[in-house]
């Protein structure tokens, strides 16, 4: 297809972790590029400088659905590269029952976002990202990545409980709890509770700074004594005991 000298051109991207697929669109909305390319340095630069190329001149406005995550090395180079960018939220160019064609395609998509980049004029161009934004956004992931762990490890904690010590396993909240958590390092089954009593629970309890350290003792022992038959697999616990989360 001929391209007329000096039009504008819109790029649309749908961004992918390993891949983005890129489409092309001239003033009318047709096709003039379709590509899918690496989420790769050197790939993306050719990627850029093709419709540059095919712009001939004429300014390219591109547009992408994500603002994080992989698409963050494209937005880079479009922005170190002084190309006007626009994000296009998913919820916005997934309203696509308007555009001809059966399924989700990459391509498809990347046509949609190109097109409302061109008919719209509410859109908010990207800029290159505050360090300290970036900063905190990772932070926060981790912590959620982190917060999600220790769930899981509590709850594989609770349901072993449950098996050879369901006094013990009710007696505290594990999820909230720091002393119950301090607890279970030292001392897992009714035997060994027992063995201790509450004095020499507190005082253990005390030392390794936990809170409340007397109700703490008081409720185990209770709990203790509550069981006196042995249940296969008590004697486990104090292997997978290290690796329980703290707080």
């Amino acid at each position: 297809m001929e391209v007329v000298v000096g039009q504008q051109l819109w790029a649309g991207v749908d961004a992918g972790k390993s891949e983005h697929h890129c489409v092309v669109i001239d003033g009318d909305g047709q096709r003039l590029l379709s590509q899918r390319v690496a989420n790769d340095e050197t790939v993306l630069l050719e990627l850029i400088q093709a419709v540059i190329t095919l712009a001939d001149g004429g300014d390219v406005t591109w547009a992408i659905d994500l603002n994080h995550g992989g698409a963050a090395l494209l937005i880079t180079l479009l922005i170190t590269h002084e190309q006007r960018l626009l994000y296009i939220p998913g919820r916005t160019h997934h309203a696509s029952g308007g555009y001809r064609g059966d399924g989700k395609t990459d391509a498809k998509d990347a046509a949609i976002i190109a097109d409302q980049a061109r008919m719209r004029r509410d859109l908010q161009p990207l800029r290159a990202g505050d360090e300290i934004a970036v900063d905190l956004r990772i932070l926060t992931a981790r912590r959620i990545d982190l917060v999600a762990d220790r769930t899981r490890a509590i709850n594989r904690l609770r349901a072993q409980l449950l098996e050879y010590f369901p006094a013990l396993e009710r007696a505290f909240d594990y999820g909230h709890s720091k002393a119950a958590l301090i607890l279970l390092t030292g001392y897992q089954t009714p035997d060994a509770l027992r063995r201790a009593g509450v004095a020499r629970l507190e005082a253990w309890l005390r030392k390794r700074k936990a809170y409340n350290a007397t109700a703490v003792a008081a409720t185990a022992i209770a709990a203790a004594n509550a069981q006196h038959s042995t249940v296969p697999g008590h004697r486990s616990p104090r292997r997978w005991s290290r690796g329980w989360p703290r707080r």
